[in-house]
């Protein structure tokens, strides 16, 4: 589990796909020395696994199914992804609650200065577009925010100074996409309604 704050901003360093699943090693300024070999942590909003490490990065194997689904496919040598390790029992629970399991793609429609912040409009599939709700938690990319206003399968969001200079939204431009996660309350309440219907 997450949480959706992110911790670090961490450089693709090499990959390879040698090996049937892809090995990304990723360089990052996170203590990475009490981090175990299997521990989970969030890359740009997908849960992986640290496979191996280094004293300033760390190594995931990334499967086919993961490649197709997120924006991992399209990561290379210098890209830069959101950081951030999972969740201990008493740690501060800012944000809210992140899986780190991807449903879908989203995609970038608008980007637009405002005062110091950035309002971004994001398109989501159809399929998702019930799941997001005005004032509302989403994730992308990693990132938890909250959606300001909705109309149809685009929602927007506002990105305060912070979080532009410290995660890696303030990369994109429109017409990128990024990994869609939906609020899990939304979606348990829409299977709840579905047996009550």
């Amino acid at each position: 589990m997450f949480t959706g704050l992110v911790q670090d901003i961490g450089i693709v360093r090499s990959v390879d796909d040698t090996r049937g699943d892809v090995r990304f090693e990723i360089e990052t300024d996170m203590e990475m020395h009490s981090v175990p070999d299997g521990a989970s942590i969030c890359c740009s909003g997908a849960c992986m696994t640290v496979v191996n490490k280094s004293n300033n990065s760390f190594f995931i194997d990334v499967s086919k199914e993961s490649l197709n689904r997120t924006t991992i496919g399209a990561w290379r040598v210098m890209t830069r992804i959101n950081i951030e390790p999972s969740l201990r029992l008493g740690d501060e629970m800012g944000g809210h609650i992140v899986s780190g399991h991807v449903d879908g793609l989203a995609k970038v429609e608008d980007i637009k200065e405002e005062g110091g912040s950035h309002r971004l409009k994001i398109a989501v599939p159809a399929e998702f577009a019930a799941y997001i709700a005005e004032k509302g938690s989403v994730t992308l990319d990693g990132v938890s925010l909250t959606v300001n206003e909705v109309d149809g399968n685009i929602f927007g969001v506002n990105i305060i100074p912070h979080t532009w200079e410290n995660t890696t939204l303030s990369d994109r431009k429109v017409g990128d996409h990024l990994n869609l996660e939906i609020d899990m309350l939304a979606r348990y309440v829409a299977r709840m309604l579905e047996f009550k219907a």
